[in-house]
Parts: structure tokens; sequence; C-alpha cells
């Protein structure tokens, strides 16, 4: 399956800010703007903005970014499983992951995680894939969010269903390893019944049946 992305940009007003939403970007693209040093969840800022600029070129990678005029205050990440993962398993090319929502801190609270799904979803290629994402409790920012593991949960559940995303079970010890683990996914429109019994057993690798 070839990967056609669809680039789109449109402006997100909202408490008295105009924010720019766009993507998927190139490394060229997004090589025209700074980053936010507030964007250090998973790395340091410049390292961050190479490992952005690595997925951006990637056939089937893609980077939606929200901005202020030239900086990038937020990114979201797709592409598909890494190899040493479970996800990966068969290479089916309609797996695919959204690896990393990140806002710098300070805009946090001005909707724009939420926009940048939101935004990546009206690609109707997207369709054509299960997207699933791994929330794991130890990326999460309990400390500046002043919520619980639990609270926290909801939350990123909530903000993930606002784009269609829903609950699976699996048996993956990374995500039953602790309660507030989750796996979510996304099922496209045109994901067959063959694709889901697949991406089934991927959930529950390795269960026997009495």
């Amino acid at each position: 399956m070839r990967h056609i992305k669809a680039y789109n940009k449109e402006e997100y007003d909202t408490q008295n800010q105009s924010f720019i939403i766009e993507g998927p970007l190139t490394e060229k693209e997004l090589e025209q703007f700074t980053y936010d040093d507030g964007l250090d969840a998973f790395r340091r800022p410049a390292e961050q903005f190479d490992a952005l600029k690595e997925i951006a070129e990637l056939e089937e990678g893609m980077i939606i970014i929200a901005r202020l005029k030239d900086h990038i205050l937020g990114y979201v990440t797709f592409h598909h499983p890494d190899p040493m993962e479970r996800w990966s398993d068969g290479n089916l090319p309609y797996i695919m992951e959204l690896g990393a929502v990140e806002v710098t801190l300070r805009y946090r609270g001005f909707g724009l995680g939420k926009q940048m799904l939101k935004h990546a979803m009206k690609d109707s290629f997207m369709e054509n894939y299960i997207i699933l994402t791994t929330e794991y409790y130890w990326h999460w920012d309990l400390k500046n969010s002043g919520l619980d593991v639990y609270e926290y949960k909801k939350l990123m559940i909530d903000f993930m269903a606002s784009s269609g995303f829903e609950v699976f079970q699996t048996n993956d010890p990374e995500i039953t390893g602790h309660p507030a683990n989750t796996l979510m996914a996304r099922i496209g429109k045109n994901i067959t019944n063959d694709q889901m019994m697949e991406f089934d057993k991927l959930r529950f690798k390795n269960r026997f049946f009495f």
C-alpha cells in the first residue's frame, strides 16, 4: 500500500491567539521554522526536532505541527510501529502508530493537541489504517498537570476519543504491567474483517486456547 500524504493547512483562533495547524510536512518544510525549547518530553529539544525531520522523510511518516508565526509549539507524529514492538509483526501495511503528541507547557490549555489530531484525521487516506497508540504513564507530565495517573489516564482517553480512538484490550506486558497503561486504536472505515482479525492476533499474541 503506497501511502499518500495530503498536505493541509488551517488557522485556529482561540484565546486571542491565532495559530497555524498544518501538515504533513517534509524535512525541508520543518527546517523553515524554529522549535520551542519546551518540547522536551522525549529527548532534548534539538534531538527531538531532528527526530521529527527523520520521521517526515519516511514513506509513511507524517508530522503535523501547531505553530505561532514561524515557531513550532506542538507536534503529532505518525509512522509504522517500531520493528522491536509486537505491533510490527508481519509488517502489516495498514497498521500505523500515533507515535507522540506534545505541546509546549506554556501553550497547553489552548486545545492545540486536539486540533492537530483532528487535522490529521481529515485526510481520507487515514481511513485505510488501524492507527494505534500505546499510552504509558511514565510518558505523562504528572508533575505539571497536578493529576494522578488515573486522572491523567481518563484525560488521555477522552482526548483520543475526540478523534475516534477507542480502548482495546491486549496481553502486551508493557500495557498490562500497570493498570494506568492503555492501548487505544482508531479503526479506519476501509478496514476489513480480515484486517481486524490480524490486529486481534497482535493484541493477544501467544494466547493459548483450552
